[in-house]
C-alpha cells in the first residue's frame, strides 16, 4: 500500500484589500504569531503557504547536515570543545 497523507482544508476569504485571515488551525500548525511573515510557493500550479522563518532555518539545517562530521567532530562535545579554543584565541587567554 501507498504512503497515506493527510489533508486539511481550510477556508479563507479575501477582502477588497487582497487580505486573509489565516484559520488558527492554519496559524498553529505553522506556528505562526503576529508579524511572522508568510513564504507562498507555487508548484506546477499548486500554491503553498509556509512560515518563512521556519523554511529558512530548514534550508540551513539541510544545507549544513553531515558537515559537522566531515569535518571530524563526532559529538556535540567535540564541537563544544572546538568553539571554546576559537573563543579563546579570539578573546587572547
Amino acid at each position: 500500500m501507498g504512503l497515506e497523507r493527510t489533508i486539511i482544508m481550510e477556508v479563507a476569504k479575501v477582502s477588497s484589500k487582497g487580505q486573509i485571515t489565516i484559520p488558527v488551525s492554519v496559524r498553529n500548525r505553522l506556528k505562526l504569531k503576529a508579524g511572522d511573515k508568510l513564504v507562498i510557493l507555487e508548484e506546477n500550479g499548486r500554491y503553498y503557504i509556509d512560515n518563512a522563518a521556519l523554511l529558512a532555518f530548514r534550508r540551513v539545517e539541510d544545507a549544513f547536515a553531515g558537515e559537522a562530521v566531515k569535518a571530524g567532530f563526532e559529538t556535540e562535545a567535540d564541537m563544544q570543545d572546538y568553539m571554546l579554543e576559537i573563543r579563546k584565541e579570539v578573546r587572547g587567554y
